[in-house]
């Protein structure tokens, strides 16, 4: 399907101050996907989701982001997608980069 596709985009569940996207299950694997095939990968994301957390890995998220049974932690809920997968963000403030979260995040609390 990727071949036949001039791009892909999907929405969030989140975005982290370093510019990293928490979405659903499936959403790293088909951002590496679509770069591999020089496919732009955007991403739909209202600013009230972007959070003031700078996890470093996917086990950095807290325990109700990561798993939807805290018990069963062999299946996470969410992918952590890095930046450098992602070619622009579409929000209610404009057409950002990934790194421009943090620039954003400071706006808003400083």
């Amino acid at each position: 399907v990727l071949l036949r596709v001039s791009l892909v985009r999907v929405g969030a569940g989140g975005f982290v101050e370093n510019g990293f996207l928490i979405n659903k299950i499936g959403t790293y694997p088909v951002a590496v996907m679509a770069r591999s095939l020089n496919k732009p990968f955007y991403v739909a994301v209202e600013s009230f989701k972007f959070y003031r957390n700078y996890p470093l890995s996917q086990l950095d998220l807290p325990n109700d982001a990561r798993y939807e049974d805290p018990e069963e932690k062999n299946h996470p809920e969410v992918d952590f997608t890095p930046p450098k997968y992602i070619n622009k963000l579409f929000t209610d403030l404009g057409v950002l980069t990934p790194s421009a979260v943090s620039d954003e995040l400071m706006k808003l609390y400083i």
